[in-house]
């Protein structure tokens, strides 16, 4: 055991109250703040990060630098708490040098992250600092060495702090950034040599950008990648294996992924979820983190921030603005709870809302699909086509995609119910297969249903091995050049 002492700083009652924050003494000479910790090693931290449940944080009201000036710990210890209920035992927090203070941060910022940390703490979780967000100052190498012991120092042997992420995102082509980086590291560490050090790259980056981190630091080494994945969750599979591959042996953890649900719909963004998530556990990952816990109200992000100007930005979270969860939030306490994800989420016999069901329209030029009561095999709702044609791209339909990664030496089925009364042209279901960069290669199709009136008819693609080559596969529904009506119903992939 190993004591050690937190200084809180000392700020003035009236400036904590207007925080949000409780007035805290300040310490007399020898005094520890509120608790003897272990002392924590390097590998026992990285073992940490690479099972952690970890989620992304701002509040609803308060995205980036907006967290820090309106700090409000009334509210962050209510969405703390929501995160531990998702089973969450890690959150990410980002700190920016120009709002904390640069190049000696204030004490008013440095006791905002330490009353932040407590708050994480009361709800069982560990936090990961990511610093150098919105901060260039590639030449203020001693400052910014300085700076980040400053704001670190009070917790090198703090087991509440697991981890730090140097700079958010940053570019490996930017030489001067690469030459700070490299300064930096090693200086850091000679004076904080146990908390575990990661970089990060932009989703558009990926692995070529990792690749280029991993080269570019040999002589200062990272302890693990942290790897923002925002690309197809159909083939999420080898693209994290090509972030493993780029920097073996040292380890990866997801830091970041997520669509937006103002782009996607709420039941889209929580397959996704369900989808990196499951390819994670695949290539062997042990933490993932969604980006984020909140949706953002109007005005919430600074707007000398460009992602403030971005309408997709305001809807990655696991509950919206109100507080209230969507579907996604069901997805992550699965995964986190280490539960198999239920194929209820992909919404196989049409019974959820439309806004949480993952299908998506193909080819809607030529017909859509009504998700009606008015014809149902089972449950009260079915997916109806009408008066349907085709366009060049093919026939109208429905497309989903399994949670369930493809992988050499599985083998698929698929089966859907379909009724028709004047029934023409074609329907059929079909699993359509994709390479690595999403390329179609092809599919197999269905038996179809006869035309003119039927009773329910089971449409199958009898079992199949994926084609080489194959990283995912489409489930799609279709019914074209159709002059009556057709219904589909209780769909199953395996």
């Amino acid at each position: 055991m190993r004591r050690f002492r937190v200084r809180a700083a000392v700020v003035a009652s009236s400036v904590l109250m207007g925080l949000g924050l409780s007035a805290a003494p300040a310490l007399a000479a020898g005094q520890t703040d509120a608790m003897t910790l272990t002392s924590t090693t390097l590998a026992d931290r990285l073992a940490g990060v690479k099972s952690a449940k970890s989620i992304n944080y701002y509040p609803s009201n308060g995205g980036w630098s907006a967290m820090w000036t309106g700090f409000d710990a009334v509210r962050i210890d209510a969405d703390l708490a929501k995160a531990a209920e998702l089973g969450a035992d890690n959150v990410r927090v980002i700190v920016f040098p120009s709002v904390f203070g640069f190049p000696a941060p204030k004490a008013e910022y440095t006791e905002k992250l330490r009353k932040f940390i407590s708050i994480a703490d009361a709800h069982g979780l560990t936090v990961k600092v990511t610093l150098f967000d919105w901060w260039a100052g590639y030449s203020e190498v001693a400052g910014s060495v300085a700076w980040a012991k400053a704001v670190l120092a009070p917790y090198a042997d703090d087991p509440r702090v697991l981890a730090v992420e140097v700079k958010n995102e940053i570019q490996p082509g930017d030489a001067p950034a690469m030459t700070w980086v490299k300064q930096f590291i090693p200086a850091f560490r000679s004076a904080i040599p146990n908390f575990p050090l990661a970089l990060s790259v932009d989703g558009g980056t990926g692995a070529a950008g990792l690749a280029q981190l991993k080269s570019a630091l040999t002589a200062s080494p990272l302890d693990y990648y942290d790897f923002h994945f925002y690309g197809n969750s159909e083939r999420a599979l080898p693209e994290i294996r090509k972030a493993q591959n780029a920097v073996t042996p040292t380890p990866v953890v997801i830091g970041e992924t997520g669509v937006s649900s103002a782009v996607y719909s709420e039941g889209e963004q929580a397959v996704y979820l369900a989808r990196v998530f499951r390819a994670a556990t695949e290539a062997g990952i042990g933490s993932v983190s969604p980006w984020t816990l909140n949706d953002f109200s109007d005005g919430a992000i600074p707007t000398n921030s460009v992602v403030s100007t971005m309408p997709a930005q305001y809807k990655f979270g696991l509950f919206r603005a109100d507080g209230t969860p969507k579907l996604a939030a069901t997805a992550v306490k699965t995964a986190f709870a280490g539960a198999p994800m239920p194929n209820s989420l992909l919404n196989l016999s049409f019974e959820a809302a439309a806004i949480d069901s993952p299908w998506r329209k193909t080819n809607p030029d030529a017909g859509t699909a009504v998700i009606t009561t008015e014809m149902a095999r089972t449950g009260v709702q079915s997916a109806r086509f009408s008066g349907t044609t085709r366009t060049a791209s093919g026939l109208p339909g429905l497309v989903l995609s399994p949670i369930t990664p493809v992988q050499p030496g599985y083998r698929w089925r698929a089966e859907a119910y379909a009724r028709g009364v004047n029934a023409t042209g074609i329907t059929e279901i079909a699993l359509s297969w994709f390479d690595a960069d999403g390329k179609w290669i092809s599919q197999n199709t269905s038996n179809r249903l006869p035309a003119g009136n039927t009773s329910w008819t089971k449409l199958v693609v009898e079992t199949v091995a994926a084609p080489a080559g194959a990283y995912a596969v489409q489930l799609h529904l279709k019914s074209g050049d159709n002059t009556g009506t057709v219904w589909f119903d209780d769909v199953a992939i395996s």
